[in-house]
């Protein structure tokens, strides 16, 4: 017999940075019940999860936090690996962490089975993604179909972010009625720098600049 999922329960692959904390509102707006799930996995950028505790704190969120300590044993990188600068080699970034979201996403599941949770979202995008072929809206409509018959379940993924840029991601979050909250408490940079943080990564480069023609348009058309 299927296991019974609650339709209105949802559990958000979180890291605390401005694409994830997006999703978890426009998560919330959709589902009464709305657990997180932050992977630890040495990344660079260790604050993350400091932010993202005091993000799900902050709205009341469940939070868990799962070991993934293996990925850096298996994938040392500039993602996992301070000393290491980051490149852009052969189109893929060296904080291409391989396996990754397909271990994240595995892992995610097996805790929204655990907690009942139908719906698992998660803030990958095909439009800006950097190079990571696991951002791709085909990985992850072939993951969904695998691990629902992994574990004989309907989960439903959602990518609320897959199609949308960096502009009209912070559209996203200003339709929320989060575009402060989002710019000001999450973090995204490669540098650990919460924020508009460094500036200089590429992660920073792509937000900074994507929050920067939104508020341009924004202001044209007010």
């Amino acid at each position: 017999m299927e296991k019974q999922l609650n339709s209105n329960k949802a559990l958000v692959v979180f890291s605390g940075g401005q694409d994830s904390t997006t999703c978890l509102f426009w998560a919330m707006e959709r589902y009464s019940d709305v657990e997180v799930v932050t992977f630890n996995y040495g990344q660079r950028h260790a604050l993350e999860i400091d932010i993202a505790k005091q993000i799900a704190n902050e709205q009341g969120i469940k939070h868990h936090i799962l070991d993934m300590s293996l990925l850096s044993q298996l994938s040392p990188n500039a993602l996992t690996n301070h000393d290491v600068a980051i490149t852009h080699d052969n189109n893929v970034p060296n904080t291409f962490v391989p396996a990754r979201n397909l271990l994240f996403m595995s892992f995610a599941a097996a805790l929204a089975y655990q907690i009942e949770a139908k719906h698992i979202i998660t803030g990958v995008c095909e439009t800006d993604f950097s190079g990571y072929p696991d951002c791709r809206d085909n990985f992850i409509k072939s993951l969904n179909v695998t691990i629902n018959l992994s574990m004989d379940v309907n989960f439903e993924i959602h990518t609320p972010l897959m199609w949308l840029n960096k502009k009209e991601t912070w559209a996203l979050a200003d339709a929320l009625g989060k575009l402060d909250y989002v710019r000001n408490k999450t973090l995204t940079c490669y540098e650990g720098i919460p924020a508009d943080g460094c500036g200089e990564c590429p992660s920073c480069k792509l937000r900074n600049k994507g929050l920067n023609d939104y508020l341009n348009e924004k202001e044209v058309l007010s």
